[in-house]
């Protein structure tokens, strides 16, 4: 049986974002973008602006993920940033 981290929890029930299921999963970095900014811009919950929070469930997800994280999917979490940013007009 597989060990429980918390940092799986945090982005399967994060207090301030709900996010679509399998989001991290997906192989499309717009699309991703665009879920992480819909869930961002419809939270209650969120203690920072829509922006900072959509990055910085992005860059929590990466950062847990840490050395387990394949390249190729690492480079497509990556390109999720650019994608946030220009959606977000940044």
């Amino acid at each position: 049986m597989a060990k429980k981290r918390w940092s799986d929890a945090v982005t399967k029930q994060s207090n301030a974002l709900d996010l679509e299921a399998g989001v991290f999963t997906w192989d499309d970095p717009v699309r991703i973008a665009q879920s992480l900014k819909r869930s961002a811009e419809e939270s209650s919950r969120r203690k920072a602006p829509p922006f900072q929070s959509a990055m910085s469930m992005l860059n929590f997800y990466i950062n847990r993920a840490g050395r387990n994280l394949r390249p190729e999917r690492r480079r497509i979490l990556e390109d999720v940033k650019s994608e946030l940013r220009k959606l977000f007009g940044r």
